[in-house]
């Protein structure tokens, strides 16, 4: 009887070994359209422990509606190439504002703009927030 416990917690570990590989495999594949798209500001934020709804905010900003439309379109693209079907998204019709509800990792693509007004960096604590590298270098180039 005692191999059966110890059996179980190790199936439990591999599933969530898995479940926390897959999740950063998109993590990884979103960050990548992000790039690949241009997309501008990008931040990450690790928003475990804050809330319920994801582990992960990401918000990047777009230079146009058509550009933050596209942006978007290209994570959910990514996203369905690793299995995960958005749970839902908003805004695409407007292109000022689109989120992307990966399940575990939420997207806020947005013009600056708008971006600037909500300050959701500010609400979910910008000390936790990280630049991409490379979106940075972009942003800070095309300055």
């Amino acid at each position: 009887m005692t191999t059966r416990p110890a059996a179980r917690r190790g199936k439990a570990k591999t599933a969530s070994h898995r479940r926390t590989e897959r999740a950063s495999r998109l993590l990884e594949a979103v960050t990548a359209a992000l790039e690949d798209m241009k997309a501008v500001n990008v931040k990450v934020i690790d928003v475990r422990g804050l809330t319920d709804v994801a582990d992960t905010l990401i918000i990047a900003s777009g230079t146009s509606d058509r550009h933050v439309r596209s942006i978007a379109d290209r994570v959910i693209e990514q996203a369905k190439t690793h299995g995960v079907r958005p749970l839902g998204t908003e805004g695409a019709r407007e292109g000022d504002w689109v989120l992307v509800d990966l399940q575990d990792i939420v997207v806020h693509v947005m013009l600056p703009r708008v971006r600037e007004f909500y300050a959701l960096e500010r609400l979910w604590d910008a000390g936790a927030a990280q630049s991409l590298p490379e979106a940075s270098a972009h942003a800070a180039h095309s300055s």
